[in-house]
């Protein structure tokens, strides 16, 4: 009996209604599901300790609990180092307010005598933008909230998935039929190597944009530069976004303690310099050279993400749209959209004929040889 082909305009309707069905049930179950997302990234990142440790012959729950016990670890120390850093800051908090309201005071007189508002009409208007940003700020505080209320089931779900995961990886082997079993296979393994790839790459290159943030404000003589310095390489993990906000934090702390606008231009010209080492010469080497999403995807998924699930769902993006990009590249009738999320160039050939081509260096990232060596 032959498929019926039904017409594009049903096809499309069908489509859209399921994206708006998936767009609902993502945005109401958010509180589920982001615990459940970090928890799985950092199970599949945590694999390859686990796997070495095993191979060391310990047991498997001895393995989970180590790699584990090392990860929190490290954890613990980055939010010791933030909290004695932000203690320092909160100690010169006042200062640093004084000097804020006086340069308010100026920035009044200044519109008063140049543009005509008055200091009354001034007031009205950052009444009226505090107000628009009230279910802003409420949105802020109830993620923290939410953050702080799942810091205790993460590293349950992490040692759940790691406990299971052959249980899961034989379901998803026998959910689909045999004669898919390969393309299964290969899905798993690129997005197993993908994230951890990725994952790993991105932590490194966090210290180490953070060392050169850090340098480059102590050079400068920004106060608190060790502090925004780390900052900046944690916000630079959110994919462009996260660069401008990073900027904006000490040239807003120098405006504030410094006289004239020499040293907001000296960090402006500092982190364009770090991103440039970043973008071309930290990323392409460091980071897994299996998450090749081009620019305005990444940019349109990260704004996604933050519209879905906030903060988190901006560091979430990126990971999942590379297993999304890793599923579609193995589909026939999904190829075309795995090639619109990528980074390969369409060429064309003298027969007029279109080919991809992909300018990324093939060899491995460092990231990629870490991860296969702490497996081996």
């Amino acid at each position: 009996m032959p498929n019926k082909e039904y017409p594009f305009y049903l096809k499309s309707t069908v489509v859209l209604f399921g994206l708006i069905l998936l767009t609902y049930t993502l945005m109401n179950l958010r509180d589920i599901l982001t615990p459940l997302s970090f928890a799985m990234i950092i199970a599949i990142l945590l694999n390859p300790l686990v796997n070495g440790f095993q191979k060391r012959k310990l047991p498997k729950i001895v393995s989970i609990v180590l790699a584990m016990f090392i990860a929190l670890v490290l954890i613990a120390g980055l939010i010791f180092f933030l909290s004695s850093q932000i203690a320092q800051f909160g100690q010169s908090a006042p200062l640093l307010i004084h000097k804020f309201n006086q340069m308010l005071v100026q920035l009044q007189n200044w519109l008063q005598e140049d543009f005509g508002i008055g200091v009354k009409k001034q007031i009205q208007m950052l009444n009226d933008a505090m107000n628009s940003s009230k279910a802003l700020v409420a949105q802020t505080v109830g993620t923290a909230l939410g953050v702080l209320g799942v810091v205790v089931l993460i590293p349950v779900y992490v040692f759940l998935f790691l406990w299971n995961k052959t249980r899961i990886l034989n379901f998803l082997y026998e959910v689909f039929a045999e004669e898919h079993s390969k393309k299964v296979a290969d899905i798993l393994s690129e997005t197993k190597s993908a994230i951890q790839g990725y994952m790993v790459g991105l932590l490194i290159e966090a210290a180490i944009v953070a060392v050169l943030n850090s340098t480059a404000l102590l050079i400068l003589g920004v106060k608190y530069a060790i502090l925004f310095g780390v900052i900046g390489a944690l916000l630079n993990m959110i994919p462009y976004i996260g660069g401008v906000i990073a900027i904006l934090l000490p040239v807003i702390m120098a405006t504030i303690t410094k006289d004239g606008y020499s040293t907001q231009l000296g960090i402006i010209g500092a982190y364009a310099v770090i991103q440039f080492i970043d973008n071309n010469f930290l990323v392409p080497n460091i980071v897994s050279s299996k998450v090749q999403i081009n620019a305005l995807v990444s940019i349109i998924i990260v704004l996604l993400g933050g519209a879905l699930w906030g903060v988190s769902g901006m560091f979430l993006s990126i990971p999942f749209i590379a297993i999304i990009k890793i599923i579609f590249d193995r589909i026939d009738d999904l190829k075309p959209w795995g090639k619109l999320l990528g980074d390969d160039i369409p060429m064309t050939d003298r027969k007029g004929k279109h080919f991809w081509r992909n300018d990324k260096k093939k060899r491995s990232a460092l990231s990629e040889k870490i991860v296969k060596d702490l497996e081996n």
